[in-house]
């Protein structure tokens, strides 16, 4: 595993007809770029063990480098990647897919693979969690265990599918329930998020959902001080308290990635959108707290057999 520093020098590799800097086209080497630092950050940490899976199962070199934002950031990287003899590059956000569409005119050889995107070309791969399901059954489980019918959401943005389909699975479960929602605007603000935190606990919620990065983990430690119940995202985040976690909404970023290493070894990634969901566990429910009614478990894990069979949601059949 090796992790580079940010050099203030743009190293631009000029690739001269003919050239070639890998023998065959199986898995080589691995890169991956995050947003912002890994620690402390649900999401990163994730796309970060899914790095560490790929080393183990191939016995390659994978190299990873954070904070990295920019385009002239990304086509730094990229350089510094391919000198190593990466030839699968892993950008871990929806910000690089126009970065990656670019930097194929100058890495031909090179696949390129991010997450969340809808930019794409015959040598990027855009990896896309289906998320509505998950907030879906994210929703009925809140509908159900609310007992003050006041539901609090802190999301980042407005477009978050996750959003909607938590919506419309407390309506569905309970419809006689407010659903309050603010926005953070940023992936890792914690203090943003807590204060609207406190707004949604001083007007009576008994139950949050924050779908963010870095901020998940404060959130759910003080609704639990406050005990109010809460659901996690993305990771199992049980362990942060297990009293009053209901669930957590879990994207196996992980699995997603070693997936798509797999395919790119066996020559059967190509370019454009996939899709990930309930179906082969790619997005799951973690354990179900003890408070929830055991009918009520009963009858959501049913619906979430039913989902994966049909693809039809409780409110849809």
């Amino acid at each position: 595993m090796k992790k580079y520093g940010i050099y203030s020098l743009i190293m631009i590799l000029i690739i001269l007809p003919g050239c070639s800097y890998f023998e065959g086209s199986n898995l080589q080497n691995v890169g991956m770029i995050f947003e912002s630092s890994i620690d402390d950050n649900s999401w990163n940490e994730k796309g970060y063990q899914g790095l560490l899976e790929i080393e183990q199962e191939f016995k390659t070199d994978v190299f990873y480098k954070e904070n990295i934002r920019s385009e002239n950031e990304v086509a730094r990287t990229v350089d510094e990647f391919v000198k190593e003899g990466v030839n699968l590059v892993i950008g871990h956000g929806n910000i690089y897919g126009s970065h990656f569409v670019e930097l194929t005119k100058t890495y031909p050889e090179i696949h390129f693979i991010y997450m969340n995107g809808e930019i794409y070309n015959s040598n990027v791969t855009s990896l896309n969690f289906n998320s509505h399901a998950m907030g879906f059954f994210g929703g009925m489980i809140a509908g159900e265990m609310s007992e003050t019918d006041q539901i609090g959401v802190i999301a980042v943005y407005s477009w978050q599918p996750e959003l909607e389909g938590f919506y419309e699975g407390v309506k569905y479960e309970n419809p006689n329930a407010d659903i309050y929602i603010d926005f953070v605007n940023d992936w890792d603000d914690k203090e943003r998020a807590l204060s609207i935190y406190e707004e949604f606990e001083q007007a009576g919620i008994d139950i949050i959902f924050p779908i963010g990065n870095a901020y998940n983990e404060a959130v759910i430690q003080a609704a639990a001080e406050d005990g109010i119940y809460s659901l996690g995202y993305i990771n199992d985040q049980n362990d942060i308290a297990p009293d009053f976690v209901l669930t957590s909404l879990i994207q196996h970023v992980d699995k997603v990635y070693v997936k798509a290493a797999r395919d790119f070894n066996d020559e059967e990634l190509v370019g454009g959108i996939r899709y990930y969901d309930f179906h082969n566990d790619y997005i799951t429910l973690g354990d179900l707290n003890e408070a929830i009614p055991e009918s009520f478990v009963d009858e959501l894990l049913k619906d979430v057999e039913i989902y994966k069979e049909s693809n039809l949601l409780p409110n849809e059949k």
